[in-house]
């Protein structure tokens, strides 16, 4: 997510940036430095990417356009999931059931790479394993059935069927009518995470450049990343701006700028509520996500809050009076929380592709990107990080699995793309109430 400057209704300071201590700024990008890779973008995937390849003795420069982690990944709903956000379909459908498969063993790696880290760098960010995917009508209970058992029918991944009582023992709302619930995915404090993966980067010796944007990428055998200020000679580069890149995408990836939309998500944090309210909402203080087209997703923080995310916008303008609206959607879940002071209101953009699949791959044979998490990155840029590593560092076989998958342009240009997509979310969202 990047910030969103322009609505007075939105408290620009999240409640993580409201819970952490950041350290000093980075300094900006001064003169020449030669690398051997630039990184663009200092949030999880880039961090990620730095990491792995300074572990394999490659020296590093990682330029971001603001703070470390200012965007998605330190704004984020914290909630790390197994999978993809467009399921395995379009892998099926593209590339048959044994690629799938590899693609899903890797989205569990990615979870498992998000757990390591941690470990290893001793990184202190609330971690909770836990997670139910809830279904709000009938129909989309038979939705959630047909997936889940499709889940461990095809891939050997087992969840939970809630529903009656058991469901209540799970999540006590009037609004679900069942759920799955798994212990693989789970949720976290995202900007705790992301300053630990930048505090280990440094001290592995990478070096982080803050308030520098690429302003031109200059391809060739040695690639070279302007700035305002300098300039990065590198002989490979890895383009991690996510969301970002289309605000200089002319410049810099001209052939992935369209290729990926912005998308608003917005989230409200309450006051701290007390570990019985919370335990009695959420016995098992699992993150939460209904498996809607336009979803809600929430959970509790450590210091007992509801943070509860949704009420997506394709348009990119934020939706009038938000935090009422949250509220409103909050209490449709939780009753309780009616009355409940809301704290907290923030949001920023996702990157989406058009098949919700993730978009890895290479612009030229020294040129490397991540982007299309689709609202999946908090474990999925973990796993990024370490293919375009592998792959400058000559083991391109598993990025190549994703980037074998076809992504397409979003329609109607520049100007018509955003007014058709906010046309078909407008559809899908009717369908939902269905």
């Amino acid at each position: 997510m990047s910030l969103l400057h322009s609505d007075t209704q939105l408290n620009r300071l999240s409640y993580y940036e409201a819970s952490v201590q950041r350290p000093a700024p980075c300094t900006p990008l001064q003169g020449d430095v030669t690398v051997d890779v630039v990184v663009v973008g200092g949030g999880f995937a880039g961090l990620c990417t730095a990491l792995d390849l300074r572990a394999a003795g490659y020296v590093v420069a990682l330029l971001e356009a603001d703070r470390i982690c200012s965007g998605a990944s330190g704004r984020n709903g914290g909630q790390f999931i197994v999978g993809l956000a467009s399921g395995m379909g379009p892998y099926e459908q593209h590339a048959g059931a044994e690629v799938s498969r590899q693609v899903w063993d890797m989205s569990l790696e990615a979870v498992a790479l998000l757990h390591e880290r941690i470990a290893q760098h001793n990184i202190d960010c609330d971690v909770v394993n836990g997670y139910l995917t809830v279904a709000d009508s009938p129909r989309k209970a038979a939705a959630l059935r047909d997936d889940a058992q499709a889940l461990e029918r095809d891939y050997g991944f087992a969840t939970q069927w809630l529903d009656g009582d058991a469901l209540q023992a799970q999540i006590r709302s009037p609004r679900y009518r069942a759920a799955t619930w798994e212990g693989v995915s789970g949720h976290l404090h995202p900007l705790k995470y992301g300053l630990g993966l930048a505090r280990a980067a440094q001290a592995a010796g990478v070096h982080v450049f803050e308030h520098s944007a690429v302003t031109g990428l200059h391809r060739g055998p040695t690639v070279r990343a302007t700035t305002s200020q300098g300039t990065v000679h590198a002989q490979f580069a890895v383009l991690a701006g996510n969301c970002a890149l289309p605000e200089f995408g002319p410049k810099v990836a001209p052939e992935i700028r369209a290729r990926i939309m912005p998308v608003g998500t917005y989230i409200i944090g309450t006051e701290p509520l007390g570990e019985a309210t919370a335990r009695a909402l959420l016995p098992g203080n699992a993150a939460v996500c209904d498996n809607n087209f336009a979803v809600d997703y929430f959970r509790f923080s450590a210091d007992h809050r509801m943070l509860f995310g949704g009420r997506v916008s394709y348009s990119t303008a934020t939706p009038a009076n938000l935090k009422e609206k949250m509220r409103k959607r909050m209490a449709a879940v939780f009753p309780d929380l009616k009355d409940a002071t809301v704290e907290y209101v923030w949001g920023g953009f996702v990157d989406i592709s058009m098949n919700r699949a993730p978009d890895f791959g290479r612009l030229d044979a020294n040129i490397f990107y991540a982007q299309g998490f689709s609202g999946h990155g908090v474990a999925l840029t973990g796993l990024a990080g370490r293919l375009l590593a592998q792959a400058i560092d000559g083991q391109a076989q598993r990025l190549d699995v994703f980037a074998r998958l076809p992504h397409h342009r979003f329609p109607g240009g520049r100007l018509l793309r955003m007014p058709s997509l906010v046309l078909g979310m407008a559809y899908h969202q009717i369908k939902d109430l269905l």
